[in-house]
Order: structure tokens, then sequence, then C-alpha cells
């Protein structure tokens, strides 16, 4: 009797969605250049020929990743902004959030976004720039929270927005890093209670010109 031939028909499917997850986290760890195709497809679950075939290509999984890691673990900052009422308790709570968030496992700790790429290989530059696009959207999603706060009287007028989404910005990649070097939640919490600091008090209504004393961060020079 002659052997059985196999079927023929379509590759095993694969669930897309628990495989971006674990696509993230090979990136999130090893980061964009240090992640193989190998590392990648074992921890996929899937062949190489299948990750082509599905995302296109390297570099569009990480795009997806990203985007995953924003619409998931990262999501909390955009909540933060949207659900917030005041620019002090948006901002407050962006920091506290990620203070409670960064020290996860050691190997995926801080933010996926805010450490990505910043150096790599010419051929990569691609990714770099759409990783600072990334982080440059969330700085203007910070400095559109700000300016409200300036057009609620909740900041003094003369408060430079943009500076200061910069500055929370920097202290968000600061504790990124920290998370990164096994800093805790506490040692984190600590960052943001120094970081609500700088925070500038409202004008009393009625008063006008330049307040004594050193002038607060985010202040216009």
């Amino acid at each position: 009797m002659p052997p059985t031939a196999r079927p023929r028909g379509r590759p095993r499917e694969f669930d897309a969605t628990k495989a971006l997850d674990k696509a993230m986290e090979v990136f999130w760890k090893l980061g964009y250049e240090g992640a193989s195709i190998a590392e990648l497809t074992e921890a996929m679950g899937i062949t190489a020929p299948s990750l082509y075939a599905a995302f296109g290509s390297k570099a569009e999984l990480y795009r997806q990743a990203l985007e995953r890691y924003q619409a998931d673990q990262g999501s909390f900052t955009a909540r933060a902004l949207d659900e917030e009422p005041t620019a002090r308790g948006a901002m407050e709570r962006v920091l506290r959030e990620s203070a409670k968030h960064f020290p996860r496992r050691k190997q995926l700790a801080g933010c996926m976004v805010s450490a990505a790429v910043l150096t790599c290989a010419p051929e990569n530059k691609p990714i770099a720039e759409h990783v600072a696009g990334l982080r440059a959207g969330a700085l203007k999603r910070f400095e559109d929270c700000l300016r409200n706060g300036i057009a609620q009287g909740e900041l003094p007028a003369e408060t430079n927005a943009t500076a200061m989404a910069r500055y929370f910005g920097a202290v968000i990649q600061g504790m990124t890093v920290q998370a990164q070097d096994g800093a805790s939640e506490a040692e984190l919490l600590g960052i943001v209670e120094i970081a609500m600091q700088t925070w500038p008090a409202p004008r009393p209504a009625g008063t006008r010109g330049t307040t004594r004393g050193k002038a607060p961060v985010g202040g216009s020079a």
C-alpha cells in the first residue's frame, strides 16, 4: 500500500496579538538592533517566513510592537492626560503611574519608548526617527496639557509650556534609566515628589509684573 501523502494546505495559523506581545518583550529587553530574527521567531513561536508574511519586515514588526506597547502597558500616560481635570493632576498622575509601572521585572523596566534607539547604525536611521517622533508626540501632549492649564488660570500666564513639557519628559526619561538600573517604586516616587515641587504657583488675581526670587522651573526666561 503506497504511503499516504501528507495533506497540503495553508500553514498553521498563529495568534498575531500574542505573537506581537512576545516580540514586544524581546524588543523591550534587547532593543531594536539587539533583537535578532532568530530570537524574535523563537519567542513568537513562528518561523522566519511566517514573521515576514505576517509583518513584512523586522522594522514593521518593531513599529507594531511600539504601537502595542502604547495601547497596552504604556497606555496609562494617555489615560492620565485624558481623565484628569487639571494640568497639575494630569502631570503628577503621569509621574506617579510611571513610578509604579517602571520597576517591573528588571529586563522590562522603564518605558519602552523613552530610551529606545537613541543610537543606531546608519541603515536603521528611519527606525530611530520613528521612535523620536513618538517621543515628540508625547511632549506635544504634555505641552497641550500645560497650555490648557495656563488658559484655565492654573498656571501663570508667562509659563513656558514648551520648556516645562520638556522638563517633565526629561524626568520620565531619567526615571526609565534609573528603573533599568534597579531603582524601586519608592525611590522613583522620591523623584516625583521633587519634580512636583517645581510646579509654578498660580499668580493671585490682580497682581502684575514678575515675582521676586528664583523663577520656578518652567517659567519664561
